[in-house]
Formats: structure tokens, C-alpha cells, sequence
């Protein structure tokens, strides 16, 4: 799609009140920002207003899926990137409510690995296909083809923020 084809642009703010001016590099990076923080914030409201629930329960219960045999603390910090404190208070209100259970680890009795109990599992199909259906409709003017070269210029992005390290 060229530009002369594109839909016109939606009255979202750019972040900072970014906008046509400035060097393209800052342009690109508050868009991109404006744009996850805006997908970001209705996503949180869905998940509080439809299951009272939140998105970083939603983002552990995520990770746990996608390890049926469970994870450490530290992985799942690692892998949400996020502090081990905020993980454990997430943890302990999903253990309160029997929707994960941690078992000591076999290797390292001083650590606990956590999964989804049953009931936990139950709930998070429910919350991905709501969030699938949700991250469908805000992708849904955008076609496959675009979506896919995003992706690619996303990945060349991610390749250069990987090679400057973290300073």
C-alpha cells in the first residue's frame, strides 16, 4: 500500500507530541511508542472491565503456558522482563486464587518452580482467545501484507538494539 492509498491518520497523539517535524529516527521511535502504549492501555481495560484481571497476571500465566512444566522465579522474571519482587507478589495472588502452584525444584530445593493448575489453565484459554480477538481488531485495517513487512523491519530494529548492547 502507498502512501497515496493509506488511510488517512487517526487523531491518536504522538507521544511528546511528536509529530511531522524532526529527524525521522525520533519521528519512527514516538509512533512506535504512541502506538504500544495506546494497544497497551486498552488492553489493560479489557482485561479489568471483562475479567477483572490484569494485564501482568495475563503476561505470567502466558509465560506458564507456554511451559507446561513449570518455571523458576528467575526465569519467569527473565522471560517478562520484570523484577523477581514484581513476579512474586504476581505469583502469590495467582496461587491465592488456585490458578498456579508452586512445587520445590528437584534440582534446587531453595527455589520453587510454578505452573498453571488446571483452573489456571481453564481461565488463560479464555483471557488468549479474548486478547487474540482483541490485538485482531486493532490489526484489523491493516493487511497481511503490510503486517508482514512490519514484522521484518521490526526484526532488523530489533537486531540493531541487540548489537548496541545496553549502553
Amino acid at each position: 500500500m502507498d502512501d497515496k492509498t493509506r488511510p488517512a491518520s487517526i487523531s491518536m497523539p504522538e507521544k511528546l507530541d511528536g509529530g511531522a517535524s524532526g529527524p525521522m529516527d525520533v519521528r519512527v521511535w514516538l509512533r512506535m511508542l504512541s502506538c504500544t502504549m495506546t494497544i497497551e492501555k486498552m488492553l489493560r481495560r479489557n482485561f479489568q472491565d471483562q475479567f477483572n484481571t490484569t494485564l501482568p497476571r495475563f503476561d505470567v500465566m502466558a509465560s506458564l503456558n507456554r511451559h507446561p512444566d513449570g518455571q523458576t522465579m528467575g526465569q519467569l522474571s527473565r522471560a517478562l522482563l520484570v523484577s523477581n519482587g514484581n513476579v512474586t507478589a504476581i505469583v502469590r495472588q495467582l496461587q491465592e486464587q488456585g490458578l498456579v502452584e508452586a512445587r520445590a525444584d528437584p534440582e534446587d530445593r531453595r527455589s520453587s518452580i510454578v505452573v498453571l493448575s488446571a483452573a489456571g489453565k481453564a481461565q488463560f484459554d479464555q483471557l488468549a482467545a479474548a486478547h487474540h480477538r482483541w490485538i485482531a481488531q486493532v490489526f484489523a485495517e491493516v493487511g497481511v501484507e503490510d503486517q508482514t513487512q512490519l514484522y521484518g523491519l521490526l526484526a532488523t530494529l530489533k537486531a540493531s538494539i541487540a548489537g548496541k548492547g545496553q549502553g
